[in-house]
Formats: structure tokens, sequence, C-alpha cells
């Protein structure tokens, strides 16, 4: 089972200065991925620059049109995330609680189950396997 793990900031945390991460504190953070790595759950892990560097894409009449800000607010913004590869949520819970803590933009980790091949109707698979073949051969690979 696929797990994304959202990693956003307590939005009831004190407001810090953005003084940079000790040494000891990114070691800890790529010790985490190391060790998901080698246990072979993590799929990716992505920090997320802020959120005036993007974008925000909507709906508006039928068609996608680029919004103009105000962006949501920084602390409802996701920080970064870690794509896993478990065998249950319980495990994926496991994992986000080995994840260390004080970068400021991940107090809060959020944990949300991936959709897979099962979860798709069967009707609706037929269509994608017609609509999207390619693509399926990537969609939700079994370790």
């Amino acid at each position: 089972m696929r797990f994304m793990i959202c990693a956003a900031p307590d939005p009831n945390a004190p407001k810090t200065e953005g003084a940079p991460p000790s040494d000891e504190l990114i070691a800890a953070y790529m010790k985490f991925n190391e060790d998901m790595t080698k246990a072979g759950v993590l799929v990716a892990s992505e920090g997320l620059n802020p959120a005036q560097e993007g974008a925000r894409v909507a709906n508006k009449g039928g068609k996608r049109v680029v919004l103009d800000g105000p962006f949501v607010e920084s602390k409802e913004l996701v920080g970064g995330f870690y794509l896993i590869d478990v065998n249950s949520r319980e495990e994926a819970i496991e994992w986000a609680l080995r994840c260390p803590t004080g970068i400021g933009h991940d107090d809060i980790l959020t944990i949300l189950p991936m959709t897979g091949a099962e979860d798709i109707p069967p009707e609706m698979m037929a269509i994608v396997e017609k609509a999207a073949p390619t693509w399926l051969r990537t969609f939700w690979k079994k370790k």
C-alpha cells in the first residue's frame, strides 16, 4: 500500500524567525530518509519551496485558469512529503512516528492512502486501460 505523508507547520506553534537548521538536525532527517530507503519503503521524498514561487490553477467555466494570489496562508501549506510503499496503515504510522522534528515546516504529518488499482471499479479500469495503457504500466507498481 502506498501512502503520502505530507509535512506542514503547526498553525498553533509560535512563529520563529527563519534560522537555518543545524547540521545535526539536517543529518537526522537524512538518516531518516536513508533508513526508509534501506528498508525498501521510500518511493520519493521532497521538500517544497514557498508558495509564492508556485502557481494555483483552478476551474472556471469548465476551463483551467491561473489564479492570482493571495495564496493560502503559510500555516496551511505543505512543506514537503514522503511517498512510501508499506504493508499497512499501521506501518505508515510507525514510519511517521520515527520522523525527526524541528525544522519548523513539518510539525504535523498527515498520512494519506494513495489510490491503488484495487480501489478503481472494474468498469472504470477498462476505460483507463484503453485511454492510458502506457501510464497504466507505471500505476501502482508493486514491490
